[in-house]
């Protein structure tokens, strides 16, 4: 009575061509294998970024939304007539719209409309990040 088991080592009796296909059978397997695990490692990843990204879009939601209601307490609490009152008005309708904005646009929008604007004005946005580089290289030397 004999019975057959398929092992992935060859026989030392076996023939040469024998060896190399369980030899390939083995290296095929072990590479689905890790094709598998890279593909869920890579979901894990993909999955903890994305909880990452809609955290930060809901900090940023909440941010808007308090700087929308400081505004809006600019607007009622500043003066209402005269040169003074126009202003107070216009900062606290500015802080406004800026929290609304920042309230339904939200980081991941923001970060849209910045690239945007960068596509559309690649010249001033490049003098300004030279700028601004310049700027804090100065600031780190003092």
């Amino acid at each position: 009575m004999s019975t057959s088991t398929r092992s992935t080592v060859p026989r030392p009796d076996a023939k040469p061509d024998a060896r190399k296909t369980e030899w390939a059978q083995a290296a095929e397997s072990a590479g689905a294998m890790a094709s598998h695990a890279g593909s869920a490692v890579g979901g894990m990843v993909s999955d903890a970024g994305s909880d990452v990204g809609r955290r930060a879009d809901n900090l940023a939601s909440s941010a808007g939304t308090g700087i929308k209601e400081m505004g809006d307490r600019l607007s009622r609490s500043g003066p209402h007539g005269g040169m003074l009152g126009s202003a107070t008005q216009a900062v606290g309708q500015s802080v406004h719209y800026g929290g609304e904005y920042l309230e339904t646009a939200k980081l991941s929008g923001m970060g849209r409309d910045f690239a945007q604007i960068v596509r559309q004005n690649p010249l001033p946005a490049v003098g300004i990040a030279f700028g601004l580089g310049w700027l804090l290289a100065s600031r780190m030397r003092n």
